[in-house]
């Protein structure tokens, strides 16, 4: 009894820190297809997947974007920005305040800040 109340405690905690831990929700969300180090590798990107999945270490690519291209894709997919309907929308879902967590998870992938 004693192993499963502490389960659960560890699984609410989880949880709970998932809102305010940018990686965390990286890991939840993108990891899937953007991989663990951010550099298109998830474990759902195979030989038949349909596109590949934006490698955020390409500094010279990621510096092209503003934070505010970043957060349109995170918020409205891949066709926001004339990428893969594969990106889903995650405006349903995602805080203001996680997005911007993202943004800045991503930013330290690539190490730029971006366009102006």
């Amino acid at each position: 009894m004693k192993t499963l109340v502490a389960i659960l405690i560890s699984v609410f905690a989880i949880m709970n820190a998932s809102a305010s831990e940018p990686e965390v929700v990286f890991k939840f969300y993108c990891a899937q297809c953007h991989g663990e180090k951010g550099d298109g590798s998830g474990p759902n990107v195979t030989a038949d997947f349909a596109t590949d999945p934006r490698d955020f270490t390409k500094k010279a690519e990621m510096e092209k974007l503003s934070d505010a291209d970043i957060k349109n894709v995170i918020l409205d997919g891949g066709p926001a920005m004339s990428k893969s309907a594969l990106m889903p929308p995650w405006s349903k879902t995602l805080t203001e305040d996680e997005v911007n967590g993202l943004v800045k998870v991503l930013r330290g992938f690539c190490q730029c800040e971006g366009a102006s």
